[in-house]
């Protein structure tokens, strides 16, 4: 791992340092979005379903767009995007999250304000609305930065946050989705929650796709006008798992993190055993920070180098715009999951509000959104 930093602090910080020369000016708030990664393909989703999924994107970024033009902080506008989508039956956290092998829906989260690098987490919720509620009490009320199971639920509680009976969380494709992990592999099938609605009932709600399979995160990152970073992801983690597993996004540094020190949020998505492994979320940073931090003649003497890596391409501004350090250190990141097996992705903003996404899947839940912009919203790998 030490080599593979010191080749990218020699190849990948030098890249981006011409573009860097060219980049716009910050903008005054950005936020970027995600609501899982994993085997998303046209021919899998209906015009309706991707319809529906486009539409969901979109008023998460209007929520937290709406607080970031309003000058409230990255960290407010974060939640804001995230609770939209833990109450959103087409994503994988909150109401829609996966099942247990168990019968249960388990769900973790966790948030990391930049400027302090203060951090909460929560693990194994099964009560609480609102688990990126949850993972930021325990940042601001509590002297600790992870609480599991039925301590943490014994925490939101008392700390006013919503609580739901478990029924809540119940979708009947996730249900559905249980029942065939469970008979592939041989095992039984838990009986039907108490107070779940019926397939009738739940026929009214957005369902994802029966054969859908992704990777079960939303997450957002922010900047807010007075220049602080939040990173937040929130997730039910995997169909069918068992013995009390945890992935990735309550672990900080791997599926979540930020700092202003280093000028980075992020979010990632995908197999949380191989994102812990890599320490993907720190790792990410600690490039950009890297790169912030070199020196007026250590980016001069790059330059040519970076002019080099685009020089006779067609669109030589679309190849500097694709080396620039946010897209790279990203792109480092998921290459180095893939290399050690794993698939998902990640959302990174990064200095002067600069938004990369980056994936080894087919396709990833996505959107963005800068002060001044256009939303954007895409689902397939091939979008920009």
């Amino acid at each position: 791992m030490l080599a593979r930093l010191a080749l990218a602090a020699t190849l990948l910080l030098a890249a981006p340092a011409a573009a860097q020369n060219a980049a716009p000016e910050r903008p005054a708030w950005a936020l970027a979005i995600h609501g899982g990664a994993g085997v998303i393909e046209r021919q899998n989703l209906s015009p309706e379903q991707d319809a529906a999924y486009r539409a969901s994107l979109q008023r998460a970024l209007d929520a937290g767009a709406a607080v970031l033009e309003a000058g409230g902080s990255a960290l407010d506008a974060v939640q804001a995007a995230v609770q939209l989508m833990e109450d959103d039956p087409l994503f994988n956290a909150g109401r829609g999250a996966v099942f247990t092998g168990a019968g249960r829906n388990e769900l973790d989260a966790a948030v990391m304000d930049g400027p302090t690098r203060n951090a909460g987490a929560v693990a194994g919720l099964t009560r609480t609305r609102h688990p990126i509620a949850a993972a930021r009490a325990v940042m601001e009320q509590s002297p600790h930065v992870m609480l599991i199971g039925e301590g943490a639920e014994t925490f939101a509680a008392a700390r006013g946050l919503e609580q739901v009976d478990p029924a809540f969380f119940f979708t009947e494709s996730r249900w559905r989705a249980l029942e065939r992990t469970l008979r592939e592999r041989g095992e039984p099938v838990p009986e039907r929650p108490a107070g779940a609605q019926s397939p009738g009932a739940m026929a009214a709600l957005p369902q994802p796709p029966l054969d859908e399979r992704k990777f079960g995160t939303v997450g957002a990152v922010a900047l807010d006008r007075e220049g602080r970073l939040a990173a937040g992801t929130s997730t039910g983690g995997m169909t069918a798992k068992r013995w009390g597993r945890v992935g990735d996004v309550p672990v900080i540094g791997a599926g979540t993190y930020a700092s202003n020190a280093d000028g980075c949020a992020v979010s990632a998505t995908g197999d949380g055993e191989y994102f812990i492994r890599a320490t993907v979320a720190r790792d990410i940073c600690a490039a950009i920070g890297a790169h912030q931090r070199m020196s007026p003649g250590d980016h001069a003497a790059n330059d040519a180098g970076a002019a080099m890596a685009c020089a006779g391409e067609p669109d030589e501004a679309g190849c500097r715009h694709r080396l620039r350090i946010t897209q790279t250190a990203a792109s480092w990141e998921i290459d180095d999951v893939a290399s050690l097996g794993g698939s998902g992705g990640v959302i990174v903003l990064g200095p002067d509000g600069d938004i990369a996404f980056a994936m080894n899947t087919s396709g990833m839940y996505r959107g963005a959104v800068v002060a001044g912009g256009a939303p954007r919203v895409a689902i397939y790998a091939d979008e920009e």
